[in-house]
């Protein structure tokens, strides 16, 4: 792909096409306010560049039947969401529906050279399924702050060896197609935007609970980054007053006190003391204990594995009561790995919203589980992509 919309107007109806599928001339002219001259115009040159493709005759409104238009059906965008410890890479549509989808383990600490190497073997295999010829353009999610306009992570916390690596260059070079680098909690923000929980609200946060914490702020239906890229790190707030030391430097971190690595680490120590037969049962089984099988103890009826999901369940409820006073949001989005622990965490971080946060800021405010899980960050970083190359150069 190497056509670009030539103005607003076009780069206006190739997102219209791609959120809302394909439609018909008069359609689009009543959601644009354009004369049909112009939008004939627009829609023509548009077909000229191979972005749009003619889709057969709309459905009769009376008179002279309208042509429906389609995004280029053979367009085909790329995926990727590095987390701390595994990768999900996809193909999607166009229209950003996903053809393939592969999840792999990965430790992110190997370095950005051996992840990417896996990235592009993923990427390799769908190709070789016939699900893409090539690449149209690549979005990256990665687990730390991105200086967004150079798409190169800047110091983050849980990526050593990453800090101003040229992601977008590398990447771009490999696959032979433009590609755009964001933080991976964004990424999680727009997937919900897109096809999820958040498809109608134009004000939301998006928390990810998974190695680390994050959360992607949704402000007027764009996200907000901040001046460097780290808008939204609330796993370095302070939770408790000289609580625990962090991999920041600091102590009393919320993700010190409550992640997928904190809720694992209390958990091996609950079992090695002898407070829960359930997780005890499964360290001696496994040699190790993960968030799931905190979830699986709870699930069991495990006292203390409850009481570790509600402890943690409260730690981020404080944080987020917050950021709901402080930002109003209409939605708040709950992902990531531990978010297997499901209604019991929601529960937990509920109670703390609503009891600390202003009641006007909460009175019609859902605080609900993401709907997309793992598809929500691949999602996303196909729309970061498509959102970059469907403006105009």
């Amino acid at each position: 792909m190497t056509a670009r919309p030539a103005n607003t107007h076009q780069a206006r109806l190739l997102k219209l096409l791609r959120d809302g599928g394909p439609n018909s001339r008069a359609q689009l002219g009543d959601r644009m306010d354009l004369s049909r001259s112009k939008l004939a115009v627009e829609v023509d040159r548009l077909l000229e560049t191979g972005l749009v493709a003619a889709d057969g005759l709309a459905a009769s409104r009376g008179g002279r039947r309208s042509h429906n238009i389609r995004l280029n059906p053979d367009l085909r965008f790329l995926g990727v969401d590095i987390g701390a410890t595994s990768v999900d890479v996809a193909v999607t549509t166009p229209e950003l529906d996903i053809l393939g989808h592969l999840n792999q383990p990965m430790d992110v600490r190997e370095g950005p050279v051996a992840v990417f190497e896996q990235v592009l073997d993923m990427a390799g295999k769908l190709k070789a399924a016939g699900l893409a010829g090539g690449f149209d353009g690549a979005g990256i999610g990665v687990p730390g702050p991105v200086r967004f306009p150079d798409g190169v992570p800047v110091a983050p916390p849980i990526m050593p060896g990453w800090d101003g690596f040229p992601v977008r260059e590398a990447l771009s070079q490999e696959l032979g197609c433009p590609v755009m680098v964001d933080n991976d909690v964004n990424l999680m923000a727009m997937g919900e935007q897109h096809a999820g929980v958040a498809r109608t609200t134009a004000d939301f946060l998006c928390v990810k609970i998974g190695t680390g914490i994050g959360c992607g702020i949704v402000a007027g239906g764009q996200v907000h980054r901040g001046t460097t890229g780290s808008a939204g790190d609330i796993g370095h707030i302070q939770a408790v007053p000289d609580g625990r030391p962090c991999a920041c430097g600091n102590r009393g971190c919320l993700e010190a006190h409550f992640s997928g690595a904190a809720l694992a680490r209390d958990a091996m120590q609950a079992a090695q003391q002898g407070l829960s037969v359930e997780l005890a049962g499964r360290f001696e089984t496994n040699g190790t204990l993960t968030a799931a099988d905190v979830a699986a103890a709870a699930a069991a009826g495990d006292a203390t594995a409850l009481e570790l999901i509600r402890e943690g369940g409260t730690h981020v409820g404080q944080i987020i009561a917050g950021l709901v006073s402080f930002f109003n949001p209409g939605l708040v989005v709950i992902g990531g790995g531990v978010t297997g622990l499901g209604h019991n965490l929601l529960a937990a971080i509920r109670t703390q919203v609503y009891r600390q946060s202003l009641p006007l800021a909460t009175r019609n405010l859902p605080i609900v589980l993401g709907e997309l899980g793992p598809s929500a960050g691949v999602i996303g970083a196909a729309r970061l992509i498509s959102d970059h190359l469907f403006s105009p150069a």
